[in-house]
């Protein structure tokens, strides 16, 4: 029995409004590395399903970039540590630094790929300078009175560094050892976000929140003119340089990305988002990157939502463009099989997505999503249901990915969905809603407990209570619930409940761990055996025969289980850091997904089960 990785259908990078956020390609413009989570993800620009993860961050992650050799990544979190680890695998950590006291804000490599500057915010220093490899000190990073957004290192010798910052002006360093050269005040009036020097080291650029475009020399760091004055018309986060040096793209607030002439000082292209004229908050550019080594001339952007856009010069729509989830997920759903299986997500901001498993490609629905937490879902074949901490239930358009205007408001806080039969059933806190062809059709008030989670087959209800029982209820033609069966074998709060698909067996998850499984006909216990998850179980899945089920819990991990031979068991440890919180089966039973607080969604090849 086994259980492998397949693939990782990355989250989207991390976004602040008002805050830049870096984006890194690897050399060849075959990557991409940005921060999303607690976790780093390096993804294929031309085949976006393909992403490795590195998971040893502890904290919230800021940055990541490749080194100019692409063997390295460096990568920067909110406690200031740095940490270097090889881009292939992205398992290995070569060295791990604390650099500061407050977050990295922004990392640059040196030509040779052993140099590394790291800036951010701090006491006593707001950068520092060191050795890929060892970590020790090559200069200090000085001059700044508060905190740094950006630093570049000119590729070429003799080596020079630039930095911006919060105080409105731009350090210039000398190096190797890198030490203060001199200090640009008075030309940006705002924070300046992003410094960068030209790939053939001629030039330095730096844009900030005064919508200006400041060119310098690269050699001595002398201002020589700006240009695009009054173009931008919001704060310019971002700079990357076209690989001829003589061109360069920016990314501002004012949904706009332009590409630059710098010899002739102009915009040769505007790429506008969200309509002329429309202010769409999402729409704003927060991150751009230029990836060298490509012959097609792509630009990635990254929007407020987290969407990365592939442009192309002359087009004005974006090629391409990549979505998915930045805040944890916290609920998933599954519709279709085979290869037409679609799989659905929600995350704690209410965002909602679907992804198709064959090509593992990702889009937001269409229409007024939840305005908070997605809590479940549940889908038919032509509708896909979700209930949401706004506490509404939401129907949207499986075939055509939108939401449909319907918008049910619940009595109370929702817990769980099922559906059986044609009827969909909301458990809350305050009773049970039930739904016919999207319709509320009947409202069960419970007095006696509080509903903590819910599963449904047949004429069979299962609801599970804060007080470690099981109330299995049947539901009849008129949508009213008679009380059947109360089953109090667990010693924990139920937190997760599934019927296989045919109805035979129960299966009942607690906050304790363990997962009991009960036959249906007689209500005796099946196994009792399936309880090493060491938190609260999650959610569960059965498999289409069902003789196995998959289940996730807050331990991060992913088990799969055997009616059986109950002992046998199979585990992906640490599957989502933080936690898992939706689990399915894919591919007629060879695979299993997962989905948690990392906001990625992974897929499992099983093989080798009884």
């Amino acid at each position: 029995m086994s259980i492998v990785i397949d693939k990782i259908l990355a989250a989207s990078p991390n976004t602040e409004r008002g805050r830049p956020t870096q984006l890194s390609t690897d050399p060849k413009g075959e990557r991409i590395a940005y921060a999303s989570g607690k976790s780093i993800f390096l993804r294929s620009l031309d085949n976006p399903s393909l992403s490795k993860q590195y998971t040893t961050h502890t904290t919230q992650t800021t940055v990541a970039r490749f080194s100019p050799s692409g063997f390295y990544v460096a990568s920067g979190d909110v406690s200031g540590a740095v940490k270097v680890w090889d881009a292939v695998e992205a398992v290995n950590t070569k060295g791990e630094y604390h650099i500061i006291s407050g977050r990295i804000n922004d990392i640059a490599w040196d030509g040779d790929s052993q140099r590394i500057i790291a800036v951010g915010d701090g006491r006593e220093r707001f950068g520092h300078c060191i050795t890929a490899d060892s970590g020790n000190s090559v200069g200090e990073i000085s001059g700044h009175s508060s905190i740094i957004n950006s630093v570049s290192i000119r590729q070429q010798r003799p080596l020079r560094a630039a930095t911006g910052a919060d105080d409105s002006s731009m350090v210039f360093l000398h190096g190797a050892p890198f030490k203060f050269a001199t200090k640009l005040g008075g030309l940006h009036k705002g924070y300046v976000y992003g410094v960068g020097f030209s790939p053939d080291g001629g030039q330095l650029v730096s844009v900030g929140a005064d919508r200006r475009i400041q060119l310098y020399d690269g050699k001595t760091g002398e201002p020589t003119h700006q240009i695009g004055e009054g173009e931008h018309k919001g704060s310019i986060f971002g700079v990357s340089w076209a690989k001829d040096s003589k061109r360069f793209v920016t990314a501002s607030a004012d949904q706009t990305v332009k590409l630059w002439d710098v010899e002739a000082g102009k915009a040769v292209q505007t790429w506008r988002f969200g309509g002329e004229g429309i202010v769409s908050i999402p729409d704003h550019q927060v991150g751009v990157v230029w990836p060298a080594g490509r012959s097609d001339g792509m630009v990635v952007s990254l929007n407020l939502a987290g969407d990365l856009n592939y442009l192309v010069e002359g087009n004005q729509k974006p090629t391409k463009v990549v979505q998915g989830h930045n805040k944890s997920i916290t609920a998933l759903g599954s519709s279709g099989s085979g290869k037409s299986q679609t799989f659905w997500t929600g995350s704690f901001d209410g965002r909602v997505c679907s992804w198709d498993v064959g090509s593992g490609i990702g889009s937001t629905i269409e229409g007024e999503p939840h305005s908070n937490q997605v809590t479940a879902f549940q889908t038919t074949p032509d509708r896909a249901y979700s209930v949401g901490w706004d506490d509404t239930l939401r129907v949207a358009d499986a075939d055509g990915k939108t939401f449909l205007g319907e918008t049910t408001k619940l009595s109370a806080q929702p817990k769980g969905l099922a559906a059986a039969e044609g009827r969909i059933f909301a458990a809350t806190v305050s009773g049970i809603d039930i739904f016919s062809k999207d319709k509320l059709v009947a409202n069960v008030p419970i007095k006696d407990f509080t509903p903590t989670s819910i599963a449904a087959a047949g004429v069979l209800v299962a609801v599970g209570d804060d007080a470690n029982t099981v109330h299995i209820y049947t539901v009849d033609s008129g949508n009213r619930l008679s009380p059947k069966e109360k089953l109090s074998k667990s010693t924990a709060q139920i937190t997760a409940l599934a019927f296989s698909p045919d109805g035979a067996l129960l299966s009942v998850g607690n906050s304790s761990g363990k997962i009991v499984v009960y036959d249906t006909s007689s209500w005796d216990v099946k196994t009792d055996r399936w309880s090493a998850h060491t938190a609260r179980v999650t959610c569960i899945a059965w498999n289409a025969e069902g003789s196995l089920a998959v289940s996730g819990g807050l331990d991060t991990n992913v088990f799969v289980w055997s009616v059986k031979a109950p002992g046998k068991r199979v585990k992906a440890s640490n599957a989502h850091k933080d936690g898992v919180n939706g689990v399915a089966w894919v591919d007629g039973g060879h695979k299993v997904a997962s989905t948690g607080g990392d906001a990625s969604l992974k897929i499992w090849d099983v093989s080798g089960l009884e």
